[in-house]
C-alpha cells in the first residue's frame, strides 16, 4: 500500500525592500488575500526536519518561467539544500519550461492555465518527460447558480467553464501522472477540506490527487485522507500559521490507522 503524504504548500512572490527585488513566502486566503511569512528556502528546512514528505512550491506571480531568474535560483537552492522531491509550477507554458524546472531540481512540474489553454501540453509533457513528472493543478469554485463545481485558473479569477471531475478525468487520460485539487473557497480558511469533490476526483481517476484548501486542524488531514480517499494533503496556511507541524500532524494521522511514513 502506498503511504500517504502531508505535503507543505510554499507559495512565491515577489517583494520590493528598497531597491531590492525578493522571492519571499506568503500565503494566501480565498486566492486573494496575501500575507508575508518569510524566506522559503529557510522554512523549507525546517519542513523537512519536520518529516514533511515533499514540497510544493507555486510561484504565484506567475510570470514566464523562462524569464523567472529569481525563482529559478530558489529551486536551486532548495534542490541542493533540502532533500525532499520538488513539484514545481507558476509560468509554465510549453516543454522548454518543463525541462528547465528540471534541470533546475524540480522533481516534478505543476501546471494549470496552461493545462487548459493547450491540453496537448499534457500528453506532450508525459511522453517526453513521464506521466510521474506532470502535475495537473485544479483550482476550483462552487457556482451556486449552475450547482456545480467549476475549475477556475488565473488565481481562480477565470472561470474555464470545465465539470472538475470530468476536466480531472480529461488530464488523466491524457497522461498527467498526478492531480493537485485546490478549493479556491477554501484557500487559507481553516474550515476543512472539500471532501465532497475530493472523493469524487479520487475515486474518478487512477493517479493520485494531492487535496488542499482550507486545513484548520490535524483532523482535516485525516478526514482528507480517510474520507476523501486522497493520497496527499497539501497545507501553507495551516502550517506557517497554526500551533501545529508536519511531525505533529504526521503522529495525528498515524494514530488514526492512516499508513504514513514513519521516518525518513
Amino acid at each position: 500500500m502506498l503511504k500517504k503524504r502531508i505535503i507543505p504548500k510554499l507559495l512565491i512572490k515577489d517583494k520590493t525592500y528598497g531597491n531590492a527585488v525578493r522571492p519571499i513566502l506568503v500565503v494566501t486566503k480565498n486566492f486573494s488575500q496575501v500575507s508575508d511569512v518569510g524566506d522559503p528556502v529557510s522554512q523549507a528546512k525546517i519542513y523537512e526536519a519536520q518529516l514533511a514528505d515533499e514540497l510544493i512550491v507555486l510561484n504565484i506571480d506567475s510570470r514566464p518561467i523562462a524569464r523567472d531568474s529569481r525563482l529559478l535560483g530558489i529551486i536551486e537552492r532548495l534542490a541542493s539544500e533540502t532533500f525532499m522531491p520538488l513539484a514545481v509550477g507558476g509560468g509554465v507554458n510549453d516543454l522548454n519550461d518543463f525541462a528547465l524546472l528540471l534541470e533546475s531540481g524540480a522533481d516534478k512540474v505543476t501546471i494549470n492555465a496552461a493545462a487548459v489553454r493547450s491540453p496537448d501540453l499534457i500528453s506532450r509533457a508525459a511522453e517526453r518527460f513521464g506521466s510521474q513528472c506532470v502535475v495537473v493543478s485544479i483550482d476550483f469554485r462552487h457556482d451556486e447558480r449552475r450547482k456545480r463545481d467549476i475549475v477556475m485558473t488565473h488565481h481562480a479569477a477565470v472561470d474555464a467553464d470545465l465539470d472538475v471531475v470530468a476536466w480531472a478525468m480529461a488530464v488523466t487520460k491524457a497522461g498527467a501522472g498526478e492531480i493537485l485539487l485546490t478549493d479556491a473557497d477554501r484557500d487559507g480558511s481553516g474550515v476543512g477540506l472539500n471532501l465532497t469533490v475530493g472523493r469524487a476526483v479520487s475515486d474518478a481517476v487512477d493517479v493520485p490527487v494531492i487535496l488542499s484548501g482550507g486545513c484548520g486542524v490535524a483532523q482535516h488531514f485525516i478526514e482528507g485522507f480517510l474520507i476523501a480517499h486522497a493520497e496527499g494533503v497539501a497545507a501553507g496556511t495551516f502550517f506557517c500559521f497554526r500551533d501545529q507541524n508536519p511531525m505533529q500532524t504526521r503522529a495525528h494521522v498515524r494514530s488514526a490507522g492512516v499508513p504514513i511514513r514513519i521516518i525518513t
